[in-house]
């Protein structure tokens, strides 16, 4: 970079110092298969917090206080996400696929996966989403991950509410007939006439209706 630079080396140090500060630059050491040693570089949108380093306990060690910084094995087995995550992440690339603004690293998806997890949790599609995070970006846009973020919780929609249940079943207070609410059905009322029907449409008997209820009930009736 100071080579293709007109501010000099030292310019260019001190900006990366101040990134670097900032959480928005980071240097890893890597140990390889062979055990050489490598230096990865990595700048991020969002400022990433500082990973922590072990420090000597005071008085030990012929060091005089230097850290070593840690050293990564490209070998070990990443921590793999649950499958709501994988989801989400894969649910969230596909949305923003169509805007080259929004561009993500696996890292800042998986941050914003329990944000759109809620989305998908109250019945929201891809259409949805893309409907709330892309149209109206602003110029310039310096942070992709923040803007998706504030979107997604300043526009999560609210929880759609389950269906009413079915009404209680109600029998008249006087003939113990199903009516739609507590009370008293029609004809009891004085509103209209009473018609039984059972089979093929003969009309019941009221002593049949009493002996049929009361075997529902558990209680028997004289024939």
């Amino acid at each position: 970079m100071a080579d293709s630079s007109p501010q000099g080396r030292g310019a260019v140090r001190r900006a990366l110092t101040e990134l670097k500060n900032a959480g928005y630059y980071r240097v890893d050491t890597v140990r390889m298969a062979d055990g050489t040693v490598r230096s990865e570089a990595h700048v991020f949108d969002t400022p990433q917090p500082e990973p922590a380093v072990p420090r000597p306990a005071s008085g030990g060690g012929s060091t005089g206080g230097a850290v070593t910084p840690p050293v990564k094995d490209p070998g070990e087995e990443p921590t793999l996400p649950d499958e709501r995550t994988r989801a989400a992440v894969a649910t969230l690339f596909r949305v923003i696929r169509p805007e080259p603004r929004l561009r993500l690293g696996e890292a800042e998806a998986r941050a914003l996966a329990p944000l759109v997890t809620q989305w998908l949790e109250r019945g929201c599609g891809e259409a949805e989403l893309a409907h709330a995070l892309l149209p109206g970006l602003p110029q310039p846009m310096h942070s992709a991950a923040a803007i998706l973020r504030d979107r997604l919780q300043r526009k999560l929609p609210p929880d759609r509410a389950a269906p009413p249940p079915p009404p209680p079943y109600a029998e008249c207070g006087r003939c113990h007939d199903p009516v739609p609410r507590p009370g008293i059905c029609r004809a009891c009322a004085g509103l209209g006439t009473r018609t039984v029907a059972v089979g093929s449409g003969a009309r019941a008997t009221p002593g049949g209706v009493a002996r049929a209820r009361a075997a529902l009930r558990g209680r028997p009736q004289p024939a």
